[in-house]
């Protein structure tokens, strides 16, 4: 496959990360998470985000996000999440399967809830008849590549804490939306009152895990057994917690996520001025959203693939990874300029 724009997911493994997997292959180590390596990688989360912060590793961010919303809800309960959200449109219904629960979406303008539109969905407490609203779940940076601020995100912890709710952060690309707001993962979410967060690195040059972050002790007693009945306790875990070290060392995720971030924004000034393009939300992490002729896209994904956004409006997304060059962007530009102008 050639390189594109299609996804972070398509990128390869970020060579420190290959190392520090290859350190830890070698003897024999318990399995299930109780060896020296989860435990030492295990701390440097918390020095990430807080003392009280507790790590459950898994697969993927699916697993992550569903089992978060597992801690956090019955069945009989709802979450409020945005109408793009992933876990509403790209999980395949796994939060309603697995948990059962229902997901009180909202239209949002720009990928992001507010305590205005949240409350569109906060009714019908005490009453039987109605799912209850327990929990509300926000994407950091949103699927729209928008961000949330330090204040909207507090705004809506106050709102859930008014409700007796839970707030979740799916942070797949938390690190790209903490050096776009220069802050600490802990600024964005620990001292904000966060409860739960999914914790991604396979778009940020990992190979494959994801970390379940919980900063709410309510959730954690029971957790383990959960994240077991979802199939999502690897045997050979310190090969996740491995890759996580070697994130962590250094600020690999920094300077991974601030080119990928940098990557954006030059793809950004290169196609912002071409005739007949437009770019429909901010750029604000490692995402460009653009309207655009359909032939011109059908004919550009010959070239280099992507995916369309929204068919209908003919909106594109094109992503940067941590290991996107300039001469990417430049091609990619160029091939746009002539087809646009072909």
């Amino acid at each position: 496959m050639k390189r594109g724009f299609g996804s972070d997911n398509h990128s390869g493994i970020c060579p420190e990360v290959l190392e520090a997997i290859a350190r830890v292959n070698q003897d024999h180590a318990l399995a299930y998470g109780d060896d020296e390596y989860c435990a030492a990688t295990e701390e440097l989360f918390r020095q990430q985000f807080g003392e009280q912060a507790r790590v459950f590793f898994a697969f993927n961010g699916t697993g992550c996000n569903t089992l978060c919303i597992d801690a956090m809800t019955h069945s009989h309960e709802a979450v409020v999440c945005a109408e793009t959200a992933h876990i509403n449109v790209d999980e395949c219904g796994a939060p309603q399967r697995i948990v059962g629960c229902r997901l009180l979406t909202v239209a949002t303008p720009d990928g992001k809830l507010t305590p205005e539109l949240v409350k569109t969905r906060l009714h019908g407490f005490g009453f039987e008849h109605h799912s209850q609203p327990k929990a509300i779940s926000i994407t950091q940076p949103t699927e729209l590549g928008t961000l949330y601020t330090l204040e909207e995100i507090k705004a809506l912890v106050d709102l859930a804490r008014e409700y007796n709710m839970y707030v979740h952060i799916d942070g797949a690309r938390l690190g790209n939306a903490a050096v776009a707001l220069g802050c600490s993962f802990k600024e964005m979410t620990t001292e904000l009152g966060v409860d739960a967060i999914s914790f991604g690195g396979t778009k940020n040059g990992l190979m494959m895990g994801e970390a379940v972050v919980l900063l709410n002790p309510e959730l954690c007693p029971d957790f383990k057994y959960r994240r077991k009945q979802a199939m999502q306790l690897c045997s050979k875990m310190r090969f996740i917690a491995a890759q996580f070290d070697a994130y962590f060392e250094n600020d690999l995720w920094r300077r991974n996520a601030e080119h990928s971030n940098r990557m954006a924004q030059l793809l950004y000034e290169s196609v912002k001025d071409i005739p007949g393009v437009k770019v429909v939300y901010p750029v604000q992490a490692n995402g460009v959203f653009a309207q655009l002729p359909r032939k011109v896209w059908k004919a550009l994904q010959q070239h280099c693939f992507f995916y369309d956004w929204d068919e209908d409006a003919d909106v594109v997304r094109w992503m940067c990874a941590f290991d996107t060059t300039e001469e990417d962007i430049r091609h990619f530009a160029g091939l746009l300029k002539g087809l646009m102008h072909g």
